[in-house]
């Protein structure tokens, strides 16, 4: 399983966060089409932009509590000063990927940022 792990801020549009994902898989040269689901922290999972891109790349969308980020905030491998403050949780977007891929979910490198959004890719069993 792939997921794409985005965090966001309430300015990003669907085109941002399509692209943010499509900069992610393409450093790792992974097509979108072997893309399983993308996941983000609960509260902005229902988000027009955020379901928009799911539904433009035809993958589920994972909604992560901040329980689940909480739990896996050791394992990522950029914390952001912004969202520890905002959150009290060192990323959104690792964080998201490392929970949706599930317990022996692993990120494949640090999240790519844009000016509104990021995004990290991880692999895994799936949650």
């Amino acid at each position: 399983m792939i997921v794409a792990g985005v965090g966001y801020r309430r300015e990003a549009s669907a085109d941002e966060l399509e692209r943010i994902v499509r900069m992610a898989l393409g450093l790792f040269d992974l097509p979108v089409e072997r893309l399983d689901a993308l996941a983000t922290e609960s509260e902005k999972a229902t988000e027009h932009a955020f379901v928009e891109v799911a539904r433009r790349l035809s993958v589920r969308f994972v909604a992560c509590t901040v329980d689940d980020l909480d739990r896996v905030a050791g394992r990522v491998l950029t914390p952001s000063k912004l969202v520890l403050k905002a959150k009290g949780l060192p990323s959104i977007a690792e964080g998201a990927a490392l929970v949706a891929a599930g317990r022996e979910g692993r990120l494949l490198g640090t999240r790519v940022a844009t000016e509104h959004a990021t995004c990290a890719i991880a692999i895994g069993e799936g949650r």
